[in-house]
């Protein structure tokens, strides 16, 4: 087995050389956000969409942008409201007069990058449409359904500060997302540098280093990369301490969680660790990378009570219960 984890080190040093790439041609746009941009790469290696909450202003939308802009792909953004129908995202039929017959237009989910912006904006019907393009990669209208092109992401971002006229996203949507990424504010020297980058005469632009099939090959690579058995374990052990907090000597967050991490969350995990080990360039997983990519896989997939709420208790906070008790391997 030993060898065939250098082969597989080997090969993951030389095709994870364009993460560095992309990483820097982000980096002249983006200033900081290291953990956005990271979170954004592994979402794009292993085909999971992303959810970023933050308050307004802090790139979200031009992140994921620019990331269109390093991978040579098409980018479409779409500002959710509380009139969008499902039409005005997958498209519509329109009668053409010439022919008699009718036409597909189709809507701006057919790009490889959408932004969701203000998800929480819009109706139950129009999250579904876009539920069916997230979870089946593809798209019906009328009677025809049209399979969406790889590779697509969809990001969509929620403000967690205003909650007049949103519309709470159900768990079955939120557990869609792969990763759930919280956004802070910069730091004072990246803010100084923030404001010298608007008002210099030209803002820094990101020039295309990959191309689509680039990202698709990737992706056979990161699903190579080498997962012991041990770490399987642990992750499952993880999620199982969601569930069954009790097992693991957590019976202090028995009242505290009313459901726990779903199957989805293991396959979640699995393949952030994966994506993260490519990353940083290795071709097995370790238990940091585990840990690394915990937090936005599971801070959405676990239900909160009252309890826990009253005593402003958070799903990080019961994470980090979690990992520090589990034992690692």
């Amino acid at each position: 087995m030993m060898t065939d984890i250098k082969q597989i080190n080997e090969m993951i040093e030389k095709e994870s050389a364009f993460v560095d790439l992309i990483t820097m041609e982000m980096n002249k746009v983006i200033v900081g956000q290291s953990h956005m941009v990271e979170s954004l790469l592994i979402g794009l290696l292993s085909k999971g969409h992303i959810l970023l909450e933050g308050v307004p202003g802090l790139a979200k939308t031009l992140a994921i942008n620019t990331l269109a802009s390093t991978i040579n792909a098409g980018f479409s953004r779409i500002q959710f409201t509380p009139d969008l129908l499902p039409a005005d995202l997958v498209g519509t039929m329109i009668y053409n007069q010439k022919t008699g017959g009718f036409d597909v237009r189709k809507g701006p989910l057919f790009s490889n990058f959408i932004l969701a912006d203000e998800i929480n904006r819009a109706p139950a019907k129009v999250q579904s449409a876009l539920l069916e393009a997230m979870q089946e990669k593809q798209v019906t209208i009328g009677d025809t359904t049209y399979k969406l092109e790889e590779p697509f992401l969809v990001m969509a971002t929620q403000n967690p500060v205003e909650q007049e006229g949103t519309y709470p996203l159900p768990e079955a949507q939120v557990d869609r997302f792969m990763l759930k990424v919280v956004i802070t504010y910069p730091k004072k020297e990246e803010e100084a540098l923030i404001i010298r980058h608007n008002i210099a005469g030209e803002f820094p632009k990101a020039n295309a280093v990959l191309k689509p099939e680039d990202i698709l090959k990737a992706r056979d690579v990161v699903r190579q990369v080498y997962m012991d058995e041990k770490i399987e374990k642990y992750i499952v052990d993880i999620v199982f301490a969601s569930r069954t907090p009790e097992e693991y000597n957590l019976g202090k967050l028995k009242d505290l969680i009313s459901f726990g991490g779903s199957p989805r969350a293991s396959i979640a995990l699995a393949k952030a660790a994966k994506a993260y080990a490519f990353i940083k360039r290795r071709g097995y997983v370790i238990p940091e990378d585990v840990r690394a990519v915990c937090n936005d896989v599971l801070r959405h997939r676990i239900g909160l009570t009252y309890e826990a709420e009253a005593e402003n208790i958070t799903s990080e906070e019961i994470i980090a219960d979690i990992l520090n008790t589990v034992e690692v391997p």
